[in-house]
């Protein structure tokens, strides 16, 4: 197995190795440097480990690794890559969090040489052991090998949406194997003769999990879908799965060209409960008390900027459509020129020359979306979830795109995990394609998600992704 499903969200296991592995690394760089400090000590006060900060030092750490992707740049991008966001994680976000906690707990909770030693040692060891890593560990060892049986239009569409991030994922596509007389659209090299013996076949070759995604399972001529056959493999231990599951688990998204509307019914997810409910509203009113608490100069400084440059309101209303279709007015600072909609509702542009030169820069910085804080107290929006839409847009996408409403039935977001997953969308296209992560966020939302996808904005608002 190459992941584990911690409150419905799948993680590769392979990141889930790498992260223990750090985390382990830096408590350990604490308690050494803590150590030391007892020894040399003439106080008989300071003679004792404390054990809190050496928690905390490991946690902000790693979660910091965690926001700016690090863990996929090694695999992805390369070591250098993973180098430079591990040094711009620790040193940057890791001490100015570390200096946060401290300024929170009077400036005595961590020692100041502590963290500086800590940061460095951290970084030089980190890097060392995923050199290590890389050069012991057979990446590929680690995946899942895994058949599809279909080879027709389904199956091509599977292969595609696998291939962009064929790198990280934690399966490898054995080949494909055509049901019964379908039409094949895979690649040949791709294609595996029907065995006779499918147990035989799973164990010749070490395969781990059957997909099952033909065109038509109801099959012709006289042919019989193997579901005998599946099941002695799955009670060999070798499971199948349906390509919506699969898609789902591998790519965090729902492909919503094989969704059915029973599958939605019946699928473990798309759950709710008061409590869980409660639980959010309170952490969003206790997060949008301390972003205010400790934004309020930014924003003061995006306002004045935004009122010098250009003649208008500081302020930019919008109607969005929220939970269960009811619409409310969302706030943002003004980053376009007053008269930038005079011709109506449009889509954002990549490089759009309604954007000032001061709301090119806010919206980068995401500063353009603090007046949203309102609408998290207001309650129209929580911290996360799928991100609201203009009425004028949902009532044509609802018209093209099937089960998009379905996005509504979670409250809007400050950030959402189609932000996290897909680039800025501004055509129908992108609409679908950010419409199946949406989903994938409405029946697997938790409050572990929630912290995930927070923690993994930093790199999107640090890199500018996404930004039109």
């Amino acid at each position: 197995m190459s992941y584990i499903r911690l409150n419905k969200h799948y993680i590769h296991l392979p990141y889930l190795y790498l992260g223990v592995v750090d985390a382990l690394i830096v408590a350990g760089v604490a308690w050494g440097i803590q150590y030391l400090g007892v020894q040399a000590s003439a106080d008989e006060f300071d003679k004792t480990i404390r054990w809190m900060p050496i928690i905390i030092l490991s946690l902000v750490l790693s979660c910091c690794t965690l926001s700016m992707g690090v863990y996929t740049a090694l695999i992805r991008e390369g070591y250098s890559s993973m180098v430079l966001r591990t040094m711009v994680s620790f040193f940057l976000l890791g001490s100015l969090a570390l200096y946060l906690i401290n300024l929170f707990f009077d400036g005595n909770f961590i020692n100041q040489s502590m963290i500086f030693w800590c940061v460095l040692l951290s970084t030089l060891l980190v890097c060392i052991s995923r050199w290590i890593f890389v050069k012991i560990v057979d990446v590929g060892q680690l995946k899942r090998r895994v058949v599809i049986y279909g080879a027709g239009s389904r199956a091509e569409k599977l292969l595609s949406d696998l291939t962009p991030d064929v790198d990280v994922l934690g399966v490898k596509i054995v080949g494909c194997i055509p049901s019964g007389s379908e039409p094949t659209k895979v690649d040949s090299a791709l294609l595996i003769p029907e065995p006779s013996d499918w147990l035989a076949f799973t164990k010749q070759f070490q395969i781990s999990e059957i997909v099952i995604s033909p065109d038509e399972r109801r099959r012709s001529g006289g042919d019989v879908f193997p579901l005998s056959q599946f099941l002695d493999c799955k009670l060999a231990g070798i499971p199948s799965c349906d390509a919506l599951s699969f898609c789902e688990r591998e790519l965090g998204k729902i492909d919503i060209s094989l969704l059915q509307p029973g599958w939605m019914l019946f699928s473990d997810g798309f759950k709710y409960s008061k409590r869980r409910m409660l639980a959010k509203r309170l952490f969003d009113l206790i997060l949008a008390s301390l972003f205010l608490v400790v934004l309020w100069p930014f924003m003061l400084l995006t306002a004045l900027a935004v009122k010098l440059e250009s003649p208008g309101a500081v302020l930019y209303h919008q109607v969005r459509v929220g939970l269960n279709g009811r619409s409310f007015r969302i706030y943002k600072f003004r980053s376009m020129r007053q008269d930038a909609e005079k011709n109506g509702a449009v889509w954002a542009q990549k490089n759009d020359a309604r954007v000032t030169r001061v709301g090119a820069f806010i919206r980068n910085t995401r500063l353009d979306e603090l007046p949203q804080l309102y609408n998290v107290f207001a309650g129209h929006m929580s911290f996360v979830g799928p991100r609201p839409e203009r009425p004028e847009f949902v009532t044509d996408l609802a018209q093209q795109i099937p089960f998009y409403e379905m996005r509504h039935k979670v409250k809007p977001g400050l950030m959402g995990w189609a932000q996290l997953k897909y680039p800025y969308g501004a055509s129908v296209e992108d609409a679908k394609n950010k419409l199946q992560y949406d989903l994938y966020y409405t029946k697997n939302h938790s409050f572990f998600m929630d912290m995930l996808i927070m923690i993994q904005t930093v790199e999107i608002i640090l890199l500018g992704k996404g930004v039109h």
